[in-house]
């Protein structure tokens, strides 16, 4: 029996996948991919094997794929976009896969919310305004504990990013605003995050649902809410600072 191999092949540039991510692709005898979200120049790197458009299958089929062809020793890829380990539903596959006695690796891929703070060229961390980012998505037919709704999140005035979630921006401002955020707060919205037809608008948490429904923005987004958007007035990092001593460089006072 063969291992399973969940592989993220990053956000829909091409380039962006890793190389250990391509050569699995070319070696693999099955590979099970995510629908349309995964650009044609990529499942192209799939030359001798079979591919499975998994946006067809349910997830007995996902998993009768997966189990019997790596029973029969083929290497076997279940294909996703971005990073597998965010949003990707790949806990219940490997936990159903270990019960048959089939092992399973995870390779790791370019996540959208990268893709969207280089498009944005921005960091998405800045001293002075805020250490931390939140990754979450807004609640509709997947339910989110109570303590994460986004107004609880909101709170801590972070970097806020959102997957799955531009369909729903009316209730993002809504719970944002609740949380504490003013209606001055910087909004971008990318959609498409790396693909050719990537398109950006930027907003703040007063006009960001205005702007993007004249853009027909409705799915395939990232949302980010946050001060580090076009910010001003961040503080210069400690790290390179001269009278900043560390473990490979001593302060330089004159």
């Amino acid at each position: 029996m063969s291992d399973v191999f969940f592989v993220g092949c990053g956000p829909g540039d091409p380039e962006l996948i890793t190389v250990k991510a391509k050569k699995l692709i070319q070696k693999a005898d099955i590979v099970v991919y995510s629908g349309s979200l995964i650009p044609e120049p990529i499942l192209k790197l799939c030359k001798k094997g079979k591919l499975y458009d998994a946006a067809k299958l349910v997830r007995e089929e996902i998993f009768d794929l997966l189990y019997k062809n790596a029973k029969k020793d083929k290497l076997v890829v279940r294909l996703h976009d971005g990073d597998p380990s965010i949003y990707g539903a790949i806990k219940e596959q490997i936990d159903n896969l270990e019960k048959k006695g089939i092992e399973s690796v995870v390779v790791p891929g370019v996540t959208a919310f990268l893709a969207s703070a280089a498009a944005l060229g921005t960091q998405l961390t800045l001293p002075g305004i805020t250490q931390t980012i939140i990754v979450t998505r807004a609640e509709s037919r997947t339910k989110v504990p109570k303590r994460e709704k986004i107004s609880e999140l909101a709170k801590h005035k972070a970097t806020l990013i959102f997957y799955l979630s531009v369909h729903l921006v009316n209730d993002l401002v809504k719970e944002a605003l609740a949380g504490g955020y003013k209606k001055s707060t910087p909004v971008a919205i990318v959609y498409r995050a790396s693909w050719k037809d990537q398109k950006i608008v930027k907003g703040t948490l007063n006009d960001i649902a205005k702007k993007i429904k004249e853009e027909g923005v409705t799915k395939t987004a990232i949302v980010i809410i946050s001060n580090v958007i076009d910010s001003t007035t961040y503080e210069y990092s400690k790290l390179y600072d001269k009278k900043f001593s560390h473990g490979y460089r001593k302060a330089k006072l004159n």
